[in-house]
Order: C-alpha cells, then structure tokens, then sequence
C-alpha cells in the first residue's frame, strides 16, 4: 500500500500492548513474521497451521488466494509466530477447516491502525506495514540481497522489492560522503 511504513521493534512492542485480545496480537505477530499480505493472512485456515495438533514449521498460502493467483508461497514459520499461534489456538475452539482469523479485510486494517493509533505510532501505518516491516527485517538479515529478499516476498520482479524498501537518507547521505 503506497506510503504505509514499516515498523521498529518498539512501535511493535507498544502496539501488541494496546491490542484488545489475543487474536489480534497473533494477527499482528504472524503478518509481520510472514510477510503475507492481509487477503493472504485473512486465508488462512486452522489446518495451514497445524498438523496433528502441533504448528506446522512453516505455512503455505494457496496460489488461489495470492495476489495474482499465479502461484502459491511457502514461509518458514518463525518461533514467535509459533508460539502466539499455539496460544491463541489453545483458547479457541476452532475446527481443522475454519479461518484462522475470521474477520474482514476492513476489520483487520482497522485493529491495526487503531493500535497504532492508541500506541501513538505516528506516520501511516496499515495492514501493509506488517509485510513492509518483514520486507525490510528479512533485507538487511540477507546483508542487503535484493534477489532473495524479492524470493522471501514471492515478488515476480525486484522492482517491486524495491518499491517495499524504505532507503535511509542518513545511510545514504553517509555513502556519498565515504566515496
């Protein structure tokens, strides 16, 4: 989404505090430790995370529910989204094939501005902030490898990528002086 922002780890921390319930902490955790966009998370049923009653390693999201519906995109399951999904699951009764998060697109933006709105996070902040703050964490993980951080996003063209990474003027600006 055109000038929504990733997040620093402590508008994260303040945002899971000012969450509401548990569902929407593990919403948050799992966008941004996936990097999936919010009609991809919104997909998710109780079994594309769990195998015989355990979470599963990593989820994968269908190629009919992916922005083109060109293929599908399978994400290694970080232990903090494992451990929040373990929770939020022990308290829900949910059957194998129900949503996982079962709320709309509109309800899941507004959890998520409306935290960042009570945390007082400023700038503009979405439901995409979640796969832009895992497009910039997974990038400089890589050491600033655009071809595999455009692989972790399941982007077709590294101009899109590039379009996901906010570049630090200060970073910038500190290169130019060192040539």
């Amino acid at each position: 989404m055109l000038g929504s922002r990733p997040l620093e780890n402590k508008e994260i921390e303040l945002m899971l505090a000012e969450m509401r319930c548990l569902r929407d902490q593990c919403l948050l955790v799992v966008g941004l430790k996936t990097g999936f966009r919010i009609s991809e998370l919104l997909s998710l049923t109780v079994d594309s995370v769990m195998q015989y009653g355990e979470i599963r390693n990593s989820i994968t999201v269908s190629r009919a529910n992916m922005k083109g519906k060109i293929s599908s995109r399978t994400v290694v399951l970080h232990d903090d989204a494992k451990k929040i999904l373990k929770e939020y699951l022990s308290q829900k009764q949910l059957q194998i094939c129900d949503k996982l998060f079962p709320i709309s697109r509109m309800q899941a933006s507004r959890i998520i501005r409306n935290a960042a709105k009570r945390a007082r996070v400023g700038g503009k902040v979405t439901s995409h902030s979640c796969r832009k703050t895992f497009a910039k964490k997974v990038y400089y993980a890589l050491k600033k490898d655009l071809i595999s951080t455009q692989k972790a996003l399941g982007h077709k063209s590294v101009n899109s990528t590039v379009s996901y990474l906010s570049f630090d003027q200060n970073e910038i600006d500190a290169a130019i002086k060192g040539v």
